[in-house]
């Protein structure tokens, strides 16, 4: 997020002090230019006892607690502490992975979540951890992993309602918008260059912000069957989406979307007057903003159209089986089929050592950008996303290309290898991206990425935004819910469909 990058927050990594059950955020601020020499970051200890860490509550055997104590946590779900005794025990009392999952897993539920009923409907407003806005995308990945254990749990269950419910109300303030406040306030970016409003945090228009909402809200339907949330107000939101991509086709015109930041970092702002650098509209949807909320270099932003092709079959499939309206399904096929048709022609190049593979970026002039970030979505995740299959040759010589130092943001070291960001700058190997290539990869990579998580979590029990390659108590972000979640969505997973591989961590 955009406040990730320009005041990333300094790591106090042994014995960081937590606060009504709430992990610590040090208040040191991190200058862009430090964060580009890759000198943010530091390392400290509160207890004075060797580095030991303080943690918020005491737990049972070698590894305390790090969750916030049961009367602080935000919200309980029963079937999520279940889960977790259930790993524990088949992990055993002192094993670190379980005591990972156990801080991790929950924390989205423990430390964000805001659960009430507003209009007699569920509502649920939740923020990225250190930050305190809703990003549509992280909020949407936060709670996903939660849906798989609805069955059991009504409450759980109302809770994803709500932030499926409140997610429509956001689309309908603002369509082009990535994160919100809750409710009218004031936000750092009101004097971005853009229509900010004051329901909003920043306005940055990224493709992902209108997949992520059709993505958790199919999966919901898919789970639990309950066609609730799909009323009248979810129907139009959808149309916003599509009408919104259309627009972004830019067809006939740039659109009514422009956003510069007056900055000294340059991705936070944008190239063409606040429009972006031109593009040649062959049926592509321009993001003029990655999921890192950095912009993007050529609009194009490939992983991101594929979601959209995803996205919008999904929002079809509604429609006809759930909400009976046929004109929106039709509308929405008849984007999904127009964006995969240019995906097709525009979205593959032949990269000089890797062969044909999918960029990262276009213009529709046979520019392209050859490179992978660690947000999701990106190259390396798009069979998590579902918009490829893993097995599919194109995918297979692009991950290989997005897990190499052909990519320039691939990078090495002693704590570990993995994919970045220009968001937080070189050397900073991202927790999510190393999930994310357990999550789509053979099980030598689900063995090997658990346990460079497990060695690179710098004594605090969580995942963070990114790590010094050779330094993992160098990191940035000390609470950040979606890398958590993520981490415990990859140890369940690993335990429903391959238990025994969580052994050889």
């Amino acid at each position: 997020m955009s406040t990730r990058r320009r005041f990333i927050r300094n790591s106090i990594v042994a014995g960081a002090a937590v606060t009504a059950g709430i992990p610590a955020i040090a208040t040191g601020r991190v200058s862009t230019s430090a964060l580009a020499s890759g000198s943010a970051g530091t390392s400290a200890s509160s207890s004075g006892t060797a580095g030991a860490p303080v943690f918020a509550s005491a737990g049972t055997g070698k590894w305390p607690s790090g969750r916030p104590a049961p009367r602080l946590r935000k919200f309980r779900s029963k079937a999520v502490e279940e889960t977790i005794k259930e790993i524990e025990s088949f992990l055993g009392a002192d094993s670190e992975l379980a005591w990972l999952f156990s801080n991790c897993f929950p924390n989205t539920l423990d430390t964000t979540v805001s659960f009430s009923e507003k209009e007699s409907r569920p509502d649920t407003f939740v923020i990225t951890g250190d930050i305190n806005a809703m990003w549509l995308r992280d909020s949407s990945a936060q709670v996903w992993p939660y849906v798989s254990l609805t069955a059991g749990d009504p409450q759980l269950k109302e809770l994803i309602a709500g932030v499926i419910n409140r997610q429509v109300k956001c689309i309908h303030i603002d369509p082009y918008a990535n994160a919100f406040n809750d409710g009218p306030g004031q936000s750092e970016w009101m004097s971005d260059l853009t229509d900010m409003k004051p329901e909003l945090h920043e306005r940055k228009w990224e493709i992902d912000s209108l997949c992520y909402p059709v993505r958790l809200a199919h999966g919901y339907w898919k789970t639990t069957g309950d066609t609730s949330v799909f009323d009248a107000s979810w129907s139009s939101a959808m149309r916003l989406i599509i009408k919104t991509f259309r627009e972004q086709q830019r067809k006939e015109s740039p659109g009514p979307y422009k956003f510069q930041r007056v900055t000294g970092w340059q991705t936070d702002t944008v190239a063409g007057a606040g429009f972006g650098n031109p593009i040649n509209p062959v049926g592509l949807i321009v993001s003029i903003f990655r999921p890192s909320d950095d912009a993007t270099i050529w609009p194009f932003l490939i992983p991101s159209n594929y979601f959209a092709v995803k996205s919008l079959r999904q929002m079809a499939e509604i429609a006809v089986s759930v909400t009976g309206d046929a004109a929106l399904a039709a509308d929405a096929t008849a984007l999904a089929d127009e964006v995969e048709a240019a995906l097709v022609k525009y979205a593959r190049a032949t990269h000089p050592v890797h062969g044909e593979i999918i960029p990262y970026e276009t213009d529709g002039y046979y520019n392209y950008n050859f490179m992978d970030d660690a947000n999701v979505p990106s190259l390396l995740s798009m069979p998590y996303l579902g918009t490829i299959d893993r097995n599919d040759p194109l995918y297979l010589r692009t991950r290989k290309f997005v897990l190499s130092d052909s990519n320039p943001y691939y990078f090495s070291g002693i704590s570990g290898h993995g994919i970045g960001s220009p968001h937080t700058g070189l050397n900073r190997i991202w927790p999510i991206a190393i999930t994310m290539k357990a999550l789509t990869g053979n099980d030598h990579d689900i063995i090997t990425s658990l346990r460079m998580l497990k060695n690179t979590h710098a004594a605090t029990g969580f995942m963070h935004e990114s790590f010094m390659k050779d330094d993992p108590s160098r990191f940035t972000r000390k609470w950040f819910a979606w890398a958590n979640t993520l981490f415990g969505e990859l140890v369940l997973e690993t335990f429903r469909t391959k238990p025994d591989l969580l052994k050889e961590v």
